[in-house]
Parts: structure tokens; C-alpha cells; sequence
């Protein structure tokens, strides 16, 4: 989700946040805003000198304010015809196993090529939900591959978002890891914030204060030397929650390009990150479904490795 922090100079002291921001060019720039309304429906998340914000609040000279806000996608998306692993399909949903590589919606540098565009064609235009991210329920990152749940229609949109809303909806990721967790299973709860030393990266803290709340629990499935393979449940489904929480307890993701780095055993080595099962009620039926997604070609190729040069053992 994109963001932007600005200070407060001297000479804005006591207005309003939102008529503060909206007065800033950078800011309705960066939005793609004309005016405070639209700016005010747009911003999904607002902190002030770390602390959650309001727009009514008073602004005072040296305050730090961070936005963040829900990207105006345009409403002609054009559908293209790419490939898509198809898991499960019905009159409903779509639920597809999304490859590496492949973004989940349009957004800024990523206008085409996406999950959506290939959604619009396999469906055809009639039969899309009227979202502005036709379909889109929850997503995937770039380069997490794996099960991701689509609908295709308004009532099934608005269903499976009540699911996850009310987290009904079981995600499971497996993933190979850098390092040894420090125990065989566990609970991460901290909240998450932007890291101020680099806006596209999150941070783990335990300040209750700041953020938002994120859950993960994990459990290690075997270790191989200095890897582990992992399984892991989301509890709360935050932008990069898993890598973040990897990280914070040592054990960053192996290909991870934001919050690892370069490992000389496997240098050429891709995000080390795959949604394989997610469980769920679909639209119309009262009992939850399960559906799995196979283990990747690139865990397999990692894995022949760690078997060849580490003896398997748990922790």
C-alpha cells in the first residue's frame, strides 16, 4: 500500500490534519486527490509522531504525520490472456494457485500482467464483481506463490470478505528459512509499523501503541544446518506479516529480497515463500472446504540440496 511522511512546518500550526494535507501539493499529488474529501476517503491509515492520528486532531510544527492509502485503480482494466492455474471454480469463486512473479492486483509499475487482468479474460467482463480490484478478496505478494481465493460476483465478494473480516478463513504457508527458530513451535504476536529508515519494509515492535496487530503462528518441520523448513498460520493478515515475523525471531526467509540477503549456499535462490492451504466456508455452503496447493518446483530443487549436504534433524 503506498505511503508518504511529511513534517509540519512552522507556519501551518493549529489547523486540522486533513486540512493540513490537503493543502499540501506533494500530498494530493502523490494520491492522485482533488480535494480533502476524496483524500479523507482514501486514507486507510494515519499516524502522528508514531501514534495513531486523527483527521480533527490539531497539527503542531515538527510533527511527523505518515499516511497511507488505498490506491485509485482505474476502472478499465483490460483483461489479457495469461496463465492461470486453476485449483477450484464454481459458479462463485475462482481459487487459483498464483505463480511467482505474478501481482495480485494493478497498481502503480504494475498496471498489466496481473492476476486481475488474467481474471478479467478468463471470465469475461459480464460475470465480474463490481470492485474497483475486480474479484479481490485478499492477496498474495509478488513473489509468495500459492492458493489465492477469488469471487466473481458482488454477493460472493462481499461473503468472502465478511470471512476474512471475521477471521473464519485458514492460511497455511510453508517456507525455508535462514537460521533456527527458538523453538520447535511458537506464537508471534507483536505490532507492525513502517520502517522509518526504509518506506517499502515493515518492522516488528511491541509497542502497543503503534500499528496494527499481527499473529502468526509457526511450527519448524525440520532443520537442515544453518536452514529451517517451516510451517506457518496467519492469525491476522498484515502486508508482509510472515517475512516481517521471520526476521524478528532470526530466522529470515531464504530469497528474501527486502528482509534477508544474499546467501551463499543458494545465490540465485527466490522468495523461499508458498500458500499451500487455505480452508474456508464458500458462498452458499455451510461447511468449510479445504483446498491445497502442491509444493513448488523451486522448494523441491532447494530441498534436494539441503538432503544432499545436511543431515535432516528437528529441533
Amino acid at each position: 500500500m503506498p505511503s508518504l511522511s511529511i513534517t509540519v512546518p512552522e507556519e501551518a500550526s493549529s489547523l486540522r490534519v486533513d486540512k493540513f494535507l490537503s493543502g499540501q501539493q506533494q500530498v494530493l499529488d502523490a494520491c492522485g486527490c482533488a480535494n480533502r474529501s476524496h483524500l479523507q476517503n482514501i486514507i486507510t491509515s494515519l499516524t502522528i509522531n508514531g501514534s495513531k492520528g486523527k483527521f480533527s486532531s490539531k497539527v503542531k510544527p515538527g510533527d511527523v504525520i505518515q499516511m497511507e492509502w488505498q490506491e485509485i485503480v482505474p476502472d478499465d482494466i483490460q483483461p489479457q490472456n495469461l496463465p492461470l492455474e486453476i485449483v477450484y471454480e464454481d459458479d462463485n469463486v475462482t481459487v487459483v494457485n498464483k505463480a511467482q512473479g505474478m501481482v495480485t492486483h494493478p497498481a502503480a509499475g504494475n498496471w498489466e500482467g496481473t492476476l486481475v487482468n488474467a481474471l478479467l479474460f478468463h471470465w469475461g467482463r459480464e460475470s465480474v464483481a463490481t470492485s474497483h480490484r475486480p474479484g479481490i478478496v485478499h492477496r498474495l505478494d509478488k513473489d509468495t506463490s500459492g492458493l489465492i481465493i477469488t469471487a466473481r460476483n458482488l454477493p460472493a465478494e462481499n461473503w468472502l470478505q465478511q470471512q476474512f473480516q471475521q477471521r473464519r478463513v485458514k492460511k497455511e504457508y510453508i517456507a525455508i528459512v535462514v537460521g533456527r527458530p527458538p523453538a520447535p513451535s511458537g506464537n508471534i504476536k507483536t505490532q507492525l509499523i513502517r520502517d522509518p529508515r526504509n518506506r517499502k519494509r515493515f518492522k516488528a515492535v511491541t509497542d502497543s501503541s503503534q500499528g496494527k496487530f499481527a499473529h502468526t503462528v509457526y511450527r519448524c518441520i525440520a532443520c537442515y544446518g544453518p536452514f529451517s523448513l517451516m510451517r506457518l498460520r496467519l492469525k491476522t493478515g498484515r502486508t508482509h506479516q510472515i517475512r516481517v515475523h521471520m526476521k524478528y525471531i532470526g530466522c529470515p526467509i531464504l530469497g528474501d529480497p527486502i528482509y534477508g540477503s544474499r546467501n551463499q549456499v543458494f545465490p540465485a535462490a527466490t522468495l523461499m515463500l508458498h500458500s499451500s492451504l487455505l480452508s474456508l466456508r464458500l458462498p452458499e455452503c455451510q461447511d468449510f472446504t479445504e483446498f491445497k496447493s502442491p509444493t513448488p518446483q523451486r522448494f523441491r530443487k532447494v530441498m534436494r540440496v539441503l538432503h544432499g549436504k545436511y543431515q535432516k534433524c528437528r529441533l
